[in-house]
């Protein structure tokens, strides 16, 4: 018979050992492979594998039980040489990276690992019955047979266009079922394909072969179960190839999570079967497969848990194994870190069975640590513990009898601290101005952000206000980022009262504000209570910006207003300028009249008799000047007749 199958990626794997079902192998949240006894209900093994983070166990599959003298490692089990007891010994865990491992229970360590084969993580993995061979199917879509003896590849094919995601081997180990959501049955053989079925429209998470009869009988049946989907379809092989449909289907409350079936051998032995869905029920059936049935089968019995509180809660069960007699059950149910095994007797003339039991919610890991091979460091007395905290605060961690001490000593000295610290950012700030180190800002930005911290938690309004006023903008952006998160909020709120003074102070707020949403948006949308907390702040701004659009528009208004009377005072002041003659020249005149039409003409139509009379005086005086001085007249005199003949040559040109 075939080994239990791999469960999906997407759950936990959780298989009994074959035939005594003596051990229950599970992975766990944490990547741990626990091998748990349950004759004694205790931790038998636990393997940590060494990429158990990285690469976390998606499926397991046990080998089949093996006399002593046929196992794989003869010579270590020299004692046990007398007994001919069959045993559940390797087991085979796919991983997320692509490799299987193989574990043995005997050796209590791992046998081998193979790798090298899929570039893809391993979904499936399945023994064969009889040879010592294993088959694994990955996301890369590739179906691999494996060599134990060798540990390598024996063979490889493409098994479909979308991963590989559960394996069956036929009981006598000339068959292969494959599923990614279409089935297809191979001839281990030749690898070719025997037959195709239409599958789910989900991925096939379950292959079980139901029968143990040859595929030309049209006795062979398998079932099959995938994610998402409530039912469980079982599919006949028949001889004229008719057979891409399903003949039964059995209903479920929830996709299928673990699946034991015990076979039938002929036509009149019924198929039992267990299903455990993924909302922690089981359903038990019994059918005898002979040809289609077009009704959904119903389960013959029902079986959920719950504790024994006043409001029951249901305890989810983990895996059930059918036993020998017909009305026992072995299950597993409760954590995948603990779970409890229990043997049950179940009464399947009742559709539905309650069990109630008292599983301790607690977990008691005593089992766990007398397996565990941790060890706890030794700590050394003078080892230094760093400890996260604001960058630039340094304190020293403390014991709380210290520290009560020390606060008895300093409760003087407390107010004289935080002085010093303001007068030190004083010499910090000036320090900076006059070409301080390149060291000093992030310095300085380490007290902000510190005495920011100590002002919100104190309600200290002067630490508040010598912070507030920084007017630097890399300096408010640096300490925002440097604020712990727990104080985003108060600052918020604090920022929130200043915005509702005066103006002046209200937009030196905002720059702390804007800084505030730069850094720390993904924390305060993360509060649920969010809106409640900043809405006095969300009702200030919209009433800002509504009187902002009308104070706009009276801008614009205004605006428009004082350029058209400027426009209009500047025009007159151009027309009166212009009237006034810059230059006056004649030709024929003589030296005086030269000399005063240098100076320019008064204006004509001023009224101003003051400025005639001072112009008057001024002719004078230049005539006296003339008078005193003839070189400097001839020399003008010169020039303007020389000025006067270049103009006259030009002229005859």
């Amino acid at each position: 018979m075939a080994a239990d199958s791999g469960s999906s990626p997407l759950q936990l794997p959780c298989v009994f050992s074959p035939k005594s079902r003596q051990y229950l192998a599970l992975c766990a949240q944490d990547g741990r492979l626990r091998i748990w006894n349950t004759d004694s209900k205790t931790l038998h093994q636990e393997y940590v594998p060494s990429a158990h983070l990285s690469a976390t166990c998606s499926c397991i599959s046990w080998g089949p039980c093996r006399t002593v003298k046929e196992g794989p490692q003869r010579k270590k089990r020299k004692s046990e040489a007398g007994q001919v007891e069959e045993k559940a010994d390797l087991l085979a865990m796919g991983t997320a990276a692509g490799t299987v491992l193989i574990y043995s229970t005997v050796k209590g360590a791992l046998h081998c690992t193979l790798d090298g084969g899929h570039s893809g993580g391993v979904n499936c993995v399945q023994w064969h019955p009889e040879d010592s061979l294993l088959y694994s199917g990955s996301d890369d879509t590739y179906i691999i047979e494996w060599d134990l003896q060798t540990g390598k590849t024996r063979s490889k094919w493409k098994a479909d266009r979308a991963a590989v995601t559960s394996l069956c081997v036929s009981p006598d180990g000339k068959l292969l079922l494959s599923a990614g959501q279409i089935i297809k049955m191979w001839d281990l053989d030749t690898k070719e394909v025997y037959r195709k079925f239409t599958g789910h429209s989900t991925a096939v998470t379950t292959l079980r072969f139901a029968t143990t009869r040859p595929p030309d009988s049209n006795g062979l049946y398998f079932l099959s179960g995938a994610a998402h989907d409530r039912l469980l379809s079982v599919w006949q092989v028949r001889e004229d190839g008719k057979d891409k449909n399903s003949v039964v289907s059995f209903t479920l409350t929830d996709e299928p999570q673990h699946i034991d079936l015990v076979t039938s051998n002929s036509k009149e032995e019924a198929v039992r079967l267990a299903v455990v869905c993924k909302d922690g029920q089981l359903h038990l059936f019994e059918h005898f497969l002979n040809g289609p049935c077009k009704k959904p089968l119903a389960p013959s019995c029902t079986v959920q848990m719950s504790d024994t509180k006043d409001s029951p809660v249901p305890i989810p069960l983990l895996a059930a194994a059918l036993r020998a007699d017909i009305r026992t059950v072995l299950l597993a149910y409760g954590n995948h870190l603990q779970p409890v095994m229990e043997k049950v007797e179940i009464n399947t003339t009742d559709r539905h069975v309650c069990l109630t039991r008292d599983v301790q919610t607690s977990l008691s890991l005593s089992m766990e640590t007398a397996v565990s091979k941790v060890k706890t460091p030794i700590v050394n007395a003078k080892s230094r513990v760093l400890v996260p905290g604001l960058p630039g605060h340094q304190a020293p961690v403390k014991g709380t009898s210290q520290g009560s001490e020390k606060r008895k000593k300093d409760t003087d000295t407390k107010e004289m601290s935080i002085a010093e610290r303001l007068g030190e950012i004083d010499l910090s700030t000036v320090s900076s101005e006059k070409g301080a180190p390149k060291g000093t800002p992030s310095l300085q930005t380490d007290n902000f952000a510190v005495l920011l911290v100590q002002g919100l938690e104190s309600n200290d309004a002067n630490i508040l206000n010598k912070v507030f006023q920084t007017r630097k903008e890399m300096v408010i952006k640096k300490t925002v980022a440097r604020l712990p998160l727990p104080a985003v909020l108060p600052l918020v709120e604090e920022i929130t009262k200043r915005l509702q003074g005066h103006p002046f102070t209200a937009v030196l707020m905002v720059r702390w504000l804007k800084a505030v949403l730069m850094h720390h948006t993904s924390y305060l949308a993360s509060l649920p209570d969010l809106v409640t907390q900043l809405g006095v702040l969300y009702h200030m701004i919209e009433s800002r910006v509504k009187m902002f659009h009308k104070l706009t528009k009276l801008h614009g208004k205004l605006y428009l207003l004082m350029t058209q009377v400027a426009t209009s005072d500047s025009s007159n002041t151009v027309t009166d300028v212009d009237h006034a003659a810059k230059l006056v020249y004649e030709e024929e005149s003589s030296d005086e009249d030269e000399a005063s039409g240098d100076e320019g003409l008064p204006d004509e139509d001023s009224d101003n008799w003051e400025e005639e009379e001072t112009m008057e005086e001024d002719k004078e005086e230049q005539e006296d000047e003339d008078e005193e001085d003839p070189d400097s007249r001839t020399d003008s005199k010169a020039n303007g007749e020389e000025d006067m003949e270049h103009e006259n040559e030009s002229e005859e040109e």
